[in-house]
C-alpha cells in the first residue's frame, strides 16, 4: 500500500478512530482492527496488480469505508443517527465475544454498506456496458479471495485477546470454513442487490428501496445476536440478505 494513496488516507482516519476509542468502548476495537487490517490487505492486493482496474477498485473501497467511518462518528455523536443495522451492532453488550463484534460489524457493512458504495462507483450508464460490468463483477468477486486469505490472520488475532472458550478452539477449523463460505455466498446477494438498488434509482424509488435493505440487514444483525454460535449457524441459514424484486 502506497504512502499518500487514497487507501492509506483512510486507513490513517481508522487508526485515528481506534486510537481515539474510550474505554467504556473498547469492544468495539474487534470489528475496527479487524476492518483496518482488512484494508490494509487490499491495498496490498491493489498494488500488486491483483485487480483487473485497480483505480476503480481504490475508489471503491474508500468510498465503502467511508460509510463505515460515516456511522462510527454519527453513533458517536447520538446513538439514533446511525443506520439501524449499525445502531444494533454497535449496541451490542460489550461482554459479547469478540468474534460476535467482528460478525456484527461485517454483516451491517456487507448487507448493508457494500451495496451503496458500488453505486457510487458504477453510474447508471456503467450498467448498460456489459464488458463492463463484467470486468466490475470480477473484481467484486476477487475481494473474496483477499477476504478469504485474512480469515486464518484474524483468527490468530482474536485468539491473542485471549477472550476465546475452549469450545471456540475446537471449533476453529469449522469456524474458519464457514467464514469463507459466508464471505463468498453474501457477496453473491450484494451483487443482486446492487442490481435491484440500481434499478430503483432510474425509476425514483431508490430512498424506499434502501429502507427495504436497511430493515433486512438490521433483521440479519438481530438474528446474530441471539445466543449460540453463530457461525455454525451462519453456516445452515446463511449470511447476506436479498432484496426482493419489485
Amino acid at each position: 500500500m502506497n504512502d499518500g494513496s487514497p487507501i492509506a488516507d483512510v486507513v490513517a482516519r481508522m487508526q485515528q478512530r481506534l486510537d481515539e476509542l474510550p474505554d467504556e468502548l473498547a469492544h468495539r476495537r474487534f470489528f475496527l482492527s479487524t476492518y483496518l487490517r482488512t484494508t490494509q490487505a487490499v491495498g496490498k492486493a491493489i498494488d500488486d496488480a491483483r485487480f483487473e482496474d485497480p483505480e476503480w477498485v481504490e475508489i471503491w473501497d474508500v468510498k465503502f469505508a467511508e460509510l463505515y467511518l460515516r456511522a462510527h462518528d454519527l453513533q458517536a455523536h447520538d446513538v439514533n443517527l446511525a443506520p439501524r443495522p449499525w445502531r444494533l451492532a454497535f449496541e451490542a453488550s460489550r461482554e459479547l465475544p469478540a468474534l460476535g463484534h467482528v460478525l456484527l460489524g461485517i454483516n451491517a457493512h456487507v448487507n448493508y454498506d457494500l451495496p451503496q458504495a458500488l453505486l457510487e462507483v458504477i453510474s447508471d450508464d456503467d450498467f448498460l456496458d456489459p464488458p463492463l460490468m463484467d470486468r466490475r463483477r470480477r473484481d467484486h468477486e476477487r475481494i473474496d479471495g483477499v477476504l478469504s486469505e485474512r480469515v486464518a490472520a484474524e483468527d490468530e488475532e482474536l485468539a491473542a485477546t485471549g477472550v476465546r472458550s475452549l469450545l471456540d478452539h475446537v471449533l476453529t477449523p469449522l469456524n474458519r470454513l464457514a467464514s469463507q463460505r459466508f464471505l463468498r455466498e453474501s457477496r453473491q446477494k450484494v451483487w443482486h442487490n446492487t442490481f435491484e438498488l440500481q434499478r430503483a434509482r432510474v425509476g425514483g424509488t431508490y430512498d424506499k428501496r434502501l429502507a427495504e435493505l436497511e430493515v433486512l440487514s438490521a433483521a440479519k444483525v438481530a438474528d446474530l445476536l441471539r445466543p449460540g454460535q453463530v457461525l455454525l449457524r451462519l453456516a445452515v441459514t446463511g449470511f447476506g440478505v436479498t432484496l426482493p424484486p419489485v
